[in-house]
């Protein structure tokens, strides 16, 4: 049995999707003459597979793997939820971590889409989770001249039949209309709760945390760069008229959205080297939370809980110590922190920047 007292890197995860991007990520790792295509996205600490109709020859598609293993995560959790969630975590949200990660790299627009909330997931899909999510801005490129936006929240007065009936039409620029329209800076976080209609404009570069499902409602029949979206990536099974069920109709001002889903970030603990601030937490959701370890020239000493969370490295290198262990650590590494890992320390020369994820809220 892998032990549950030490870190546990992992490999990198990437999905197919519907629109393009993902040139960024690529030179995070180190790629050279990278393009922009169907690959997006880099899937972090994923226990589910991504949801592609017409590619379901393609096993596993964005589950995570252990380093230079053939062992999922998944699995390796399954084998022992208590030794690697924590027993308190299993007992409140049972055998999964109830979170995924992921970093977004956007050169086009997504398509407008909704994400079912824990009700309706259960209801119309049988699942425990719906698609709540969160968008932590690291930064992002203009595209055709235009700056990074997010479009999200129905405008006041908008109702299921107006929507619907721009999606028979298929009057994108109706539907746009329906939803604010919000530019977007290196350091902004939003959180995107079930049911609100929401797209990712172009150039946008985050960092995504949300519950484990691929649950994606598209009302775009085709993409912006002209890519046919298959009936059923609309749908996802529900039919084209139950699909609407997904949707809340609850308008509100543009100041009201800001007011209720811009989530202000936090400092946690502040040394003469180091900065752990609070991106998102359990006071905005209890379905997960987001921190960021940032460290120059020193040492900084997490303490974790009795259960679970996971890191990955956004810049810079250094080492990772745990107990009598040591790790190198560079940019794009990813760790699983299983729940006996109580206490990790991170070491740099120079500049070290670090994500801190965690799953839903065990109290």
């Amino acid at each position: 049995m892998i032990s549950n007292k030490e870190p546990i890197k992992l490999q990198f995860a990437s999905a197919w999707r519907t629109y393009k991007g993902g040139s960024l990520i690529r030179k995070m790792h180190g790629k050279e003459n990278v393009i922009d295509d169907n690959f997006p996205e880099e899937w972090i600490m994923s226990l589910v597979s991504a949801r592609n109709p017409g590619r379901e020859a393609i096993k596993n598609e964005g589950l995570t793997y252990l380093f230079d293993s053939e062992i999922s995560l998944k699995h390796l959790i399954e084998t022992d939820p208590e030794y690697y969630l924590g027993k308190k975590f299993v007992a409140v949200h049972g055998q999964t971590t109830g979170v995924l990660i992921k970093l977004i790299d956007s050169s086009e627009r997504l398509s407008v889409q909704v994400h079912p909330d824990k009700t309706t997931a259960k209801k119309l899909f049988n699942s425990e989770f719906g698609k709540t999510e969160c968008w932590h801005i690291l930064g992002g490129r203009s595209i055709n001249g235009e700056a990074p936006c997010i479009y999200f929240g129905f405008k006041e007065g908008v109702t299921r039949q107006i929507w619907k009936q721009y999606f028979d039409e298929q009057d994108i620029q109706g539907m746009l209309d329906c939803m604010h329209k919000i530019p977007v800076k290196k350091g902004e976080t939003y959180l995107i709760k079930g049911g609100v209609p929401h797209a990712i404009g172009a150039g946008c570069f985050l960092t995504e945390i949300q519950e484990p499902t691929d649950y994606t409602i598209r009302v775009e029949r085709v993409t912006v760069s002209g890519q046919k979206i298959d009936d059923r990536q609309c749908h996802q099974g529900l039919g084209f008229d139950k699909m609407f069920d997904c949707f809340h109709y609850n308008g509100m001002s543009k100041q009201e959205v800001v007011d209720a889903w811009s989530i202000k970030k936090t400092v946690i603990e502040k040394t003469d080297c180091a900065l752990y601030e609070s991106y998102i937490n359990n006071k905005d959701t209890d379905m997960f939370s987001l921190y960021n370890i940032s460290l120059s020239n020193g040492e900084y000493e997490l303490k974790l809980p009795e259960y679970f969370s996971g890191i990955y490295v956004l810049n810079g290198c250094g080492e990772l110590m745990c107990g009598e262990k040591t790790y190198k650590i560079n940019k794009t590494d990813q760790f699983f922190l299983p729940a006996g890992c109580k206490q990790v320390t991170f070491k740099t020369d120079n500049d070290l920047e670090i994500l801190h994820f965690f799953g839903p809220a065990v109290e």
